[in-house]
């Protein structure tokens, strides 16, 4: 080996290497991001200017309610009523078939309306019972009007059937 070849030099750490990640820099940084936002929110906080298209006023209200509508009210307990005749359960689905096929295909609507304090398996159990009579709309009322009336007999007190919903 008399040709020069330098022989290589290695230099020793004096400790192993830290492979820790030095998070300092990233709180610093973080605190930093935190104090901006903060007293930048304050001044965000201000009404947005949105444009809004025109509305025009519509008289839309709803026709009044004929005699051949069918309303089906679930009471507290789970009892049916069609037009304020109380059904017995096993003779709901067969009573409205019998209604719905003297109407129209496209006039078989039906309005429901039911307790508050009603479960709701009952009410799901009367929509399905319509659906299988051969109801194509069903309609939901939520609360009685103020003009209600008792079909036949002209008291307050029944509901008025509401707009459809399909």
């Amino acid at each position: 080996m008399a040709r020069g070849h330098k022989s290589r030099q290695w230099v020793q750490p004096q400790s192993a290497p830290n492979s820790d990640i030095n998070v300092t820099p990233l709180v610093d940084v973080v605190l930093v991001l935190l104090i901006i936002f903060m007293v930048v929110t304050p001044l965000m906080e201000k009404d947005i200017v949105v444009r809004v298209p025109d509305t025009e006023m519509q008289d839309n209200t709803p026709p009044d309610p004929s005699d051949d509508q069918l309303v089906v009210q679930v009471d507290k307990n789970g009892g049916y009523s069609i037009n304020t005749e109380q059904i017995p359960a096993a003779d709901y689905v067969a009573r409205l078939k019998r209604m719905l096929n003297a109407k129209k295909p496209d006039d078989r609507i039906v309005f429901f309306m039911a307790d508050d304090s009603t479960n709701y398996g009952k009410l799901v159990g009367a929509l399905d019972g319509a659906r299988a009579a051969g109801a194509k709309i069903l309609g939901m009322a939520t609360e009685l009007p103020e003009n209600a009336v008792v079909q036949g007999t002209g008291q307050p007190g029944a509901p008025e059937a509401p707009p459809a919903t399909p």
